[in-house]
């Protein structure tokens, strides 16, 4: 990114750009025209009104939760700056916990037994993505910029201090993601409907637990941000893969 001065913002006809919330938009565009065109080559055993009846209970569900959690990364500050910067701030954890939440009780709603997940993932992951770009483009202005660090990978977000860029390392997290299950889903009959966002979900909520120790955090309890403490909750909501893969895994290295 050498020559681009953060945060970006460009002037085109005398008007300056916001770059992040442009990529924002069109992360959602992209993403949702990407889950039109798996879906149009797929089998969907959802009927469509079914699946409208979840992606509206997943849209209410993620726009609470990702306000919610946003609002306990920094709850002093957020409190403070009053209910414009409660509702302007939000965070995809929060909205990708919600949605989860917000599907699983719409399709209780509308008695829907199938999984419904895999369909979403790897759009969601095409969309993060391109969020996640725009994070980076903002640099100091969103929260997605790391500690102070002296390391090869620390970049001038905007403030003049050598910081981890955390989107960056999220982009290349997420599209080593993106390949992996996008190769499992060639293969429908290795595991079973809904595998593949439970995946998703545990390995991207195991990520950022860990990332989260190099942003200049509000840590509430035991050392752990609100972020931490949902990634937590997200484990224990999927124990029960969690604990199958685990024994997956030892069953393959000690035949190794």
């Amino acid at each position: 990114m050498a020559g681009i001065e953060l945060p970006f913002e460009p002037i085109v006809f005398d008007i300056k750009v916001n770059m992040h919330l442009v990529l924002e938009y069109l992360a959602f565009f992209m993403a949702f025209r990407y889950y039109v065109i798996l879906r149009k080559k797929s089998t969907d055993s959802i009927s469509s009104n079914n699946r409208l009846s979840i992606i509206i209970g997943a849209i209410f569900g993620a726009l609470f939760f990702s306000r919610l959690i946003a609002f306990f990364e920094n709850p002093v500050l957020h409190y403070e700056q009053g209910w414009l910067s409660i509702l302007n701030n939000k965070t995809i954890m929060g909205g990708l916990f919600g949605g989860l939440l917000g599907v699983e009780l719409a399709k209780k709603l509308i008695s829907e037994k199938k999984s419904s997940g895999d369909l979403f993932t790897l759009p969601i992951i095409f969309g993060i993505i391109i969020g996640r770009i725009g994070c980076f483009l903002a640099g100091i202005k969103e929260f997605t910029y790391g500690i102070e660090t002296n390391s090869f990978f620390g970049m001038d977000l905007g403030d003049g201090f050598l910081r981890h860029p955390i989107a960056l390392y999220e982009i290349v997290f997420l599209l080593f993601l993106f390949v992996f299950i996008k190769q499992l889903r060639r293969q429908p009959n290795l595991f079973e409907n809904g595998m593949l966002f439970k995946i998703f979900m545990i390995s991207y909520f195991g990520f950022r637990f860990f990332i989260e120790f190099l942003k200049p955090n509000t840590f509430l309890i035991h050392g752990l941000s609100s972020i931490q403490l949902l990634c937590l909750i997200c484990w224990l909501y999927y124990n029960k893969n969690l604990r199958k893969g685990i024994l997956y895994a030892g069953k393959k290295l000690h035949l190794l």
